[in-house]
């Protein structure tokens, strides 16, 4: 079970610290609910009720340091093919950014990214959804590597991940 002062990672709302529990009342039902401060963004709050097992299940540890640099080895490594049906690319990324499964996060930036340099190369644009997918996949998994990793931003981050799959 998770504690005050735990720092965590909350569904797609990234790294988080529960930094109190607190009784509400709700419709006349009074519950616990553990209140979660995102570490990206300072003046949010978050409030998940303690018995909700279908919410408590977005809530997760975060990955160790052996367990990142594990990862930033394998993305050389991890390929994911283009998935030309624009409906069925959604679908599928949806549900990558719903389960926030590491290594299909990394497949999904490195298959929207390798579109991307195509399609610029044949001087068009990203479509507007797979842009969109593709800030929130690498949000997702790079706000809890910058904070596991303690690296001060994104650009600290993407230095330190090329140094590391170059060597």
């Amino acid at each position: 079970m998770f504690r005050v002062n735990d720092v965590i990672v909350y569904g797609t709302q990234g790294v988080c610290k529960i930094v109190d529990t607190e009784e509400k009342t709700v419709g006349g039902k009074t519950k616990s609910y553990f209140v979660l401060k995102p570490v990206s963004e300072q003046g949010s709050t978050i409030f998940v009720p303690v018995d909700n097992e279908s919410v408590l299940k977005k809530m997760r540890r975060l990955l160790t340091k052996a367990e990142i640099l594990c990862l930033i080895d394998t993305m050389r490594s991890e390929n994911a093919p283009w998935i030309e049906e624009e409906n069925e690319r959604k679908e599928l990324y949806k549900n990558i950014l719903a389960k926030g499964d590491h290594l299909e996060l990394i497949k999904m930036i490195k298959a929207i990214y390798a579109h991307k340099t195509q399609r610029e190369a044949e001087g068009k644009r990203l479509r507007m959804s797979d842009e969109r997918f593709f800030k929130d996949a690498e949000q997702l998994l790079y706000n809890e590597f910058q904070y596991v990793l303690e690296l001060k931003d994104k650009s600290d981050l993407m230095r330190y991940i090329f140094d590391r799959i170059d060597k």
